[in-house]
């Protein structure tokens, strides 16, 4: 003890703690000032700027690219709107041809004037052979001549609408499992113009033709809501368009639109279910006036016979069918749902 006293002298000591205290401010300073110094902190602020910089512009590219895809949507949707509203008027006022076209009928107008002939001569025979009256006969015949033709075609062209509608989600599903296997959106229209059921075999066909012809794709997919103006037709030629001009998923558009073809099929099923007693019950009261007519010629025929023999008696039975006749297009409007 007595040579460690000896050795820490004041001197010594002082200048021990002197040395601790400078290596201690000097290990502060160097932890403080050691980055700035060395440019560390000055080179991660730097790879900290050009990594957020790419990440930046890669934010903004996505969203300005969204911004120019919603506009050509926009664009696109305002111009099939504009479309639409002219084809709307054309579909009001539709010449006899297109009208043959539609119900699927090769027929001419000459045609069609041939059998309203026909069937107005044979309305007339009928007539007379029925009722001996000659008010009653003419009026037979004007029905044949020009009712029953125009009933007929709208029939025909009623039943191609339907089948067309049955057929277009298949003929959609075949074209979204063809364009996810990697064909192009033309290939499977062939496919389906050749595979698909008639009448969409035919439209598509038709699609077809007129690119050979040297129309687009888009122009050619266009015309298909003039042949068939349905609602659905015109969805159809909306995403083919839309895809064609603005890019995207076109299996997936598709698909979608498969799956509203099918949901608006099911609705309009449910619709018909839910309808179908208002229909039997107006059939039901519109055919009373005749079977008590039947009844009653049966009973007594002397007492019904004066309906078609005296004029007043005619001028009975045509008010009586006017007013049923009105009495069907009321019942007919009420049940009949546009969606």
């Amino acid at each position: 003890m007595t040579s460690l006293d000896a050795l820490l002298t004041p001197e010594l000591t002082t200048i021990a703690v002197a040395l601790l205290a400078a290596f201690s401010i000097g290990g502060v300073i160097y932890a403080l000032f050691e980055p700035v110094l060395s440019g560390s902190k000055r080179r991660e602020q730097r790879l900290g700027q050009i990594a957020a910089r790419p990440q930046a512009a890669s934010d903004r590219r996505p969203v300005r690219d969204a911004e120019k895809r919603r506009k050509s949507v926009q664009d696109q949707l305002k111009e099939f709107e504009e479309k639409q509203k002219a084809r709307q008027k054309r579909a009001n006022s539709l010449t006899l041809t297109n009208r043959l076209e539609q119900a699927g009928l090769d027929w001419e107008r000459k045609h069609f004037i041939i059998f309203s002939i026909v069937s107005g001569l044979v309305f007339l025979i009928l007539g007379f052979l029925l009722t001996r009256s000659p008010i009653l006969t003419l009026a037979i015949a004007f029905v044949g001549g020009l009712g029953f033709p125009r009933w007929y075609l709208a029939r025909r062209r009623r039943k191609r609408f339907d089948a067309f509608l049955n057929e277009l989600p298949n003929a959609v599903d075949i074209i979204v499992r063809g364009v996810k296997a990697g064909l192009p959106l033309g290939d499977c229209i062939k496919i389906v113009a050749s595979e698909a059921r008639d009448p969409v075999a035919g439209e598509f066909r038709k699609i077809v033709e007129a690119q050979v012809m040297g129309l687009t794709l888009t122009e050619a997919v266009g015309r298909l809501p003039d042949r068939v103006p349905l609602a659905e037709a015109n969805f159809f030629a909306i995403v083919v368009a839309i895809q064609q001009q603005a890019g995207g998923g076109l299996s997936e558009a598709l698909g979608n639109l498969g799956k509203v073809l099918r949901g608006r099929k099911t609705l309009k099923g449910k619709i018909r279910a839910l309808s179908s007693e208002a229909k039997s019950s107006a059939a039901i009261i519109g055919s009373l006036p005749f079977i008590v007519s039947l009844i009653l010629y049966l009973i007594a025929p002397d007492y019904i016979m004066l309906l078609f023999t005296e004029t007043a008696g005619n001028m009975i039975i045509a008010g009586g069918l006017l007013w049923m006749f009105i009495g069907s297009m009321v019942m007919k409007n009420m049940i009949n749902f546009d969606f």
